[in-house]
């Protein structure tokens, strides 16, 4: 561990800009308390940094311009799953700050025994990728979930509960078309913050395990993928018919028209009741703008192209055209488990989405 704890706090040393003689201070102590302990303890100074260069780290993301604007929650503080189950709904409440996201991370102590079991701490109980806890929910309370919202499935000292989410601290975000009064009679919602809860943070080989973090939306996430993929909500079909198209032969285009006016629906309900969110072409150029300073500081950006190209007109943004170094590097985010295809696209997202 000491090998991890060394790279980390001699970078982290190095981006602030401190003194040769703190630096090695700093990691006698560490030494010492690796030795008697077998792990050590972040000041709040290392686990902010940590934290933020974990997401200037993440290869999936499109939004890492603002790496260096993520809040940061110290929670390792609390023990009690009544104390962490509040401090969730807080970050669910501060985050969205009404609809003025803030990128914010909640990070628990490395060795908690509570265990989140959902992927993200807002889901829709009706969406078909979350079945499988779903039943498990289910199983566990005896009775079907009638909430609008999934509840959280937790295990805290080996003991397995349900618990409800408060839906009035989630923000819901009707869908509209300002052309198309058949899209609006769809009653189409989406939540305006994704808050992952899936993956483990990586710190100077200290692994924190109970780590929820959230951005924003970009917009082909919700309409590309979320509503239309053929596992997810699969509306395609439906919206085509609520815009008025010739569904009767592909050479109408009709797939792609729909595509299209989805997103300029998403877009326009978020904007219009005030939700931040961000479109393709900004987050593209939101990125460039990321290399240019990742460049101008000396770094490398790594990234999985894959990932960084949206699902809407991809041949259209400045990723499209680039390769990236996919490597790894720490301080990062991982999967607790290695995901099915679909979860890999779609459950475990990135700090901005």
């Amino acid at each position: 561990m000491f090998k991890d704890a060394q790279s980390f706090i001699t970078q982290m040393y190095q981006d602030l800009n401190k003194d040769h003689a703190t630096l090695n201070g700093r990691l006698e102590v560490i030494q010492q308390e690796i030795e008697s302990t077998g792990t050590y303890y972040h000041t709040q100074e290392e686990l902010i940094y940590g934290a933020r260069v974990a997401w200037r780290n993440s290869n999936r993301c499109i939004g890492r311009l603002f790496w260096d604007k993520l809040e940061v929650k110290d929670l390792r503080h609390l023990d009690d799953a009544s104390d962490i189950i509040n401090a969730l709904e807080d970050h669910i409440k501060y985050a969205t700050n009404d609809g003025r996201i803030i990128p914010t991370i909640s990070i628990f102590k490395p060795n908690t025994t509570f265990i989140l079991h959902n992927d993200q701490l807002i889901r829709y109980s009706n969406d078909p990728i979350v079945r499988p806890i779903l039943q498990q929910i289910e199983d566990i309370q005896s009775s079907k979930v009638q909430s609008k919202f999934l509840p959280w499935l937790y295990t805290y000292n080996g003991e397995t509960k349900v618990h409800p989410i408060d839906e009035s601290i989630i923000l819901d975000v009707p869908l509209t078309h300002p052309q198309f009064p058949k899209f609006d009679a769809l009653n189409l919602t989406w939540y305006a913050i994704p808050i992952i809860s899936s993956m483990d943070l990586n710190i100077g080989g200290v692994i924190y395990t109970l780590v929820p973090f959230n951005g924003w939306y970009m917009v082909s996430e919700i309409a590309s993928r979320n509503l239309l993929d053929t596992y997810r909500y699969d509306l395609l079909n439906t919206v085509a018919n609520a815009f008025d198209l010739d569904t009767s032969k592909t050479s109408t285009y009709w797939r792609d028209k729909a595509l299209v006016e989805l997103n300029y629906a998403v877009h326009q309900s978020y904007k219009s009741n005030n939700v931040s969110i961000v479109d393709h072409y900004t987050a593209s150029k939101q990125f460039e703008k990321f290399e240019q300073n990742e460049n101008q500081c000396g770094r490398q950006v790594t990234g999985d192209w894959t990932w960084l190209i949206p699902p809407i007109s991809p041949s259209l943004v400045h990723n499209w055209h680039k390769g990236y170094d996919n490597t790894y590097h720490n301080p990062n985010f991982y999967y607790k488990k290695k995901p099915t295809k679909q979860e890999d696209n779609h459950s475990n997202k990135c700090p901005y989405h």
